[in-house]
């Protein structure tokens, strides 16, 4: 298991529950997820080189990157050299990256945002004539929104491109032709089987408007709140995109969006579970564990029993974040809104730890996982969720 960390431990709870010897790696020996495991390793999860060492040496069965976009590749190329159950490893990089999967969605003439990759602000700056104001500045190989930035003017450039950079490990970015979305983005979680789409769940993110970064989501919610035909579209591209890629047994987490010419624009298929506790939330929904058939596929167990499962129920999942940036010292619930409809709240955030007024996922404190008895219910409660979660900074 590549990581250890707060979100990564119901995955290596599972393979423990599944009957499996379970070993964790990565260069953070405090993390949360490792008391749980029979084995740690101090090995970085995006040393390739390094976990295929161990690997080797451990003499391991399967290799899991649970919801972690840079030890996607880093589980692909180690199976791929070891022979154990893999999608290709050039495919998971390209899935991985946001240059190279804009670049190979163009090519095969997917419905997607111009866009195109840098290494420098000087060569991008030469391509501003490209592009139509707003922009979306990325760094290429980031996930949870960070050192990402809606460029309206091209004085921006320089310090979002230096923004990206900080938040890139290979230190290059993407500028992104920016998409007026209909409705809300659509987000979450699916999975092939032997390159079938063989299940998905997807709901709609939301956003606080007060955040100087109204597109980093707050979390998402299901059921799906648009016209259905748009799930039918997006399921029409994934598998169109998995036979393409030569996809196997693989969890994705996917972010879509509908623009305002009524067509669905794939952003991110990243080959990894969906973080912010999708795959739990997906699982209240629907009665699917995901997790499970994340650890079977690594296993090259046998997943065709797996079948799309149709939502039942209201439920979001909200990042708790802070307004200031300051000291954490704890957070406030409303009585009655944790007796109806918090499920459960994750954190790892200690008393007096440093807090950042929230700019995206790196800033969260927790997340809630939430039930309501209707959808109207739900949208009011999100529309108002200042009102019954407060983190308190000092």
């Amino acid at each position: 298991m590549l990581g250890g960390s707060l979100y990564q431990t119901y995955a290596i709870k599972e393979a423990v529950r599944l009957g499996y010897y379970v070993i964790t790696c990565d260069y953070l020996p405090e993390n949360p997820g490792h008391k749980f495991a029979h084995e740690y390793h101090n090995v970085s999860t995006t040393d390739k080189e390094a976990v295929l060492a161990l690997a080797k040496e451990l003499k391991v069965d399967g290799v899991v990157a649970y919801a972690s976009d840079p030890a996607a590749p880093t589980a692909a190329y180690v199976c791929e050299q070891l022979g154990l159950p893999t999608s290709p490893y050039k495919s998971v990089e390209i899935l991985s990256n946001k240059d190279l999967f804009r670049d190979f969605l163009q090519k095969n003439n997917f419905t997607c945002p111009k866009a195109k990759g840098y290494d420098t602000y000087e060569e991008a700056l030469k391509d501003t004539n490209m592009y139509r104001l707003p922009v979306m500045v990325k760094p290429v190989d980031s996930s949870g929104s960070k050192g990402i930035n809606k460029l309206t003017d091209w004085s921006q450039l320089k310090d979002f491109v230096e923004d990206a950079l900080h938040y890139s490990r290979r230190k290059r970015f993407l500028i992104e032709e920016f998409i007026v979305k209909k409705g809300h983005q659509i987000s979450g979680d699916a999975f092939s089987v032997e390159g079938k789409l063989a299940f998905y769940s997807f709901g709609n993110e939301f956003y606080d408007p007060n955040c100087d970064k109204d597109f980093a989501p707050l979390g998402e919610c299901w059921p799906f709140q648009m016209d259905r035909k748009y799930i039918a579209d997006l399921a029409e591209q994934l598998q169109r995109l998995f036979t393409l890629l030569h996809m196997k047994s693989n969890a994705y987490n996917v972010e879509a969006i509908v623009g305002e010419d009524d067509k669905v624009y794939l952003l991110e298929v990243g080959a990894r579970s969906g973080g912010s506790l999708i795959p739990q939330v997906t699982e209240y929904a629907t009665g699917v564990n995901m997790v499970t058939y994340v650890i079977k596929a690594a296993m090259g167990e046998d997943c065709s029993d797996l079948k799309l499962v149709e939502d039942k129920g209201f439920w979001s999942n909200y990042m708790v974040h802070p307004t200031e940036t300051g000291k954490y010292a704890g957070t406030w619930f409303d009585e009655d809104f944790k007796k109806k409809h918090i499920v459960d709240f994750v954190t790892d955030t200690k008393e007096g730890e440093d807090v950042h007024k929230f700019r995206g996922a790196q800033d969260c404190t927790g997340e809630l996982i939430l039930k309501y008895d209707s959808e109207e219910q739900m949208m009011q409660v999100i529309k108002d969720m200042d009102k019954y979660v407060k983190v308190i900074v000092k």
